[in-house]
C-alpha cells in the first residue's frame, strides 16, 4: 500500500509540474485570463493532494482501512475535480461537446477531497 501511495503521489505531482508550465507557458495565449485561473486552480488542488497522498504513505505502515479509503478519496478526487477543471478551462479551444457537462462533476471531485481528509483526521486518531 505504501508503495502504491508514493508511486500515485510521485506521478501526479509530475503531471502537476507539467500541466502548471503548460498552463503558464502554453495555454497563456490561447485562453482568457478566467480560464486560466480555473486552470491554476487544478494544478493547485492537484499540487495539494499530491502532498496529501504522500503524507498519507506515513500511515500506510499500519494497514489501516481508512488509509486506503484516503487513497482512493484523495486519488478520483484529483482526477475529477482537477480533471473537469482542466476540461472546464479549456472548453473554447478544445471543442469537446462534453466540456459543459462537467461542471457537476467538479463538486464531486471537492466531496472527495473532503471525505479524503476525515479518513486521513480519523485514522490519525486511531493510530497509536
Amino acid at each position: 500500500m505504501n508503495k502504491r501511495i508514493i508511486l500515485t503521489a510521485s506521478f501526479f505531482g509530475a503531471v502537476a509540474v507539467l500541466l502548471g508550465a503548460f498552463g503558464a507557458h502554453g495555454l497563456k495565449a490561447l485562453i482568457d485570463a478566467p480560464s486560466l485561473e480555473i486552470w491554476q486552480k487544478g494544478v493547485d488542488y492537484q499540487f495539494y493532494h499530491t502532498f496529501a497522498l504522500l503524507y498519507l504513505s506515513t500511515f500506510a505502515r499500519y494497514r489501516n482501512k481508512l488509509i486506503n479509503i484516503a487513497y482512493f478519496c484523495f486519488t478520483f478526487g484529483i482526477l475529477l475535480f482537477s480533471g473537469s477543471l482542466y476540461f472546464l478551462a479549456t472548453r473554447s479551444i478544445s471543442n469537446l461537446g462534453f466540456a459543459d457537462v462537467l461542471g457537476p462533476i467538479t463538486p464531486i471531485g471537492g466531496l472527495l477531497f473532503v471525505l479524503g481528509w476525515i479518513m486521513l483526521f480519523f485514522a490519525a486518531v486511531k493510530d497509536k
